[in-house]
């Protein structure tokens, strides 16, 4: 039990100690030993790589999860030491979603056989997506994360105690230049006091305890310059160890680019042959599906060319601004420059005429044309 009292006075009067320092240091009252600039500059490279290792970490965070609810919930599950349960990718659900709408509309129906294919590409996209979170989230995340909380950590203290070092040999610096002031000032007494024995007396006893408080003085601070030195070394070792973390680093930002170049390339390969599957030939819309600048049945049924007729007035010249090449045989391809003969037709639609060049007759864009008078 007094043990324990006394470590508890003397932590305590540590601690009492370093705060004066501190305190008169940030008053100006007191000198401060200074790290050399190599040691400045290690640890401003460390605050650096913690800071964007810190930046990084969460934005790859959100960027493989953007629901913050879903992130606290892997967040609690770990710090319980529990197993995530696994959750379907967005993709999945939806591609889920299209299936379940096909058995309704029915599978042998054009909109139903086309849910599934989309469906079950979409189904295969999500879990490529779930392949990509967990691979970046092992070569990636997890590194990055055990350095902040392992290396980091273990760096952050050990400068702690750098500064407790520094603070106790610069109060044992202190103590020191007091104790040598004093002894000079009771060893100078004697001279002006030969003529009173008794105050001789008091001055030499003066002198020899100050001469004792200053070889305690430089005991203590031989042990706190001592103890500062070997603790800046051992920091220094860890600060110098920011260049194997960025190493480490390097090569897990390469597994990650590896890994998005994968994901990318799969739902690439499954759109090309969703696209083929649906009938699409270099990633045009569908045959199924009508193009948006068509017109309706009973439109493309009035617009056949061989059919439409130019009335007999509405008819006017005009001028090719730009190349146009025709789309599908309905369409007139176009040559800049070139004069042509354009009307319209009942209930067509007002960004196409109908042109005519020679005996070649087709739908033509208004936005390609000079109208002339």
């Amino acid at each position: 039990m007094d043990f324990n009292v006394r470590k508890l006075a003397s932590d305590a009067g540590i601690f009492f100690s370093r705060a004066v320092q501190f305190t008169e240091e940030k008053l100006g009252q007191a000198e401060k030993t200074e790290l050399d600039a190599h040691f400045e500059n290690l640890q401003s490279r460390a605050d650096c790589t913690k800071n964007w290792t810190e930046k990084i970490y969460r934005q790859t965070e959100v960027l493989l999860q953007p629901n913050p609810g879903a992130r606290i919930e892997e967040f609690l599950y770990e710090k319980l030491d529990r197993k995530v349960p696994p959750r379907a990718t967005n993709g999945e659900i939806l591609g889920q979603y299209m299936l379940e709408a096909a058995k309704e509309f029915g599978a042998e129906t054009p909109y139903g056989s086309t849910l599934i294919q989309v469906g079950d590409c979409q189904r295969r996209l999500g879990g490529a997506e779930r392949e990509f979170l967990q691979s970046s989230s092992i070569s990636f995340l997890t590194p990055l994360r055990n350095f902040l909380e392992g290396d980091w950590r273990t760096i952050s203290k050990e400068r702690r105690l750098l500064e407790n070092r520094r603070l106790d040999l610069d109060a044992c610096k202190a103590r020191l230049k007091k104790a040598k002031a004093a002894e000079a000032k009771a060893a100078a007494v004697p001279d002006f006091q030969e003529t009173r024995p008794r105050n001789y007396v008091l001055s030499a006893s003066a002198s020899a305890l100050w001469n004792e408080e200053l070889d305690k003085a430089e005991h203590e601070l031989r042990v706190a310059q001592s103890e500062f030195d070997r603790q800046a070394e051992v920091t220094r070792l860890l600060l110098e160890g920011i260049s194997s973390t960025h190493v480490n680093h390097l090569r897990c930002l390469c597994e990650f680019v590896e890994a998005q170049a994968v994901y990318y390339k799969q739902c690439h390969q499954y759109m090309q042959e969703l696209q083929r599957e649906m009938g699409s030939s270099s990633g045009d819309v569908p045959s199924a599906v009508p193009p948006l600048n068509s017109q309706t049945p009973l439109e493309t049924d009035a617009l056949q060319i061989e059919e439409v007729q130019p009335p007999a007035s509405g008819t006017r010249n005009a001028k090719v601004l730009y190349d146009y090449d025709a789309a599908d045989s309905s369409e007139l391809s176009l040559r800049a420059d070139e004069l042509i003969t354009v009307y319209t037709v009942p209930g067509m639609d007002s960004d196409w005429l109908i042109g005519e060049k020679g005996n070649q007759k087709g739908k033509v864009p208004v936005t390609y044309l000079e109208l002339l008078s």
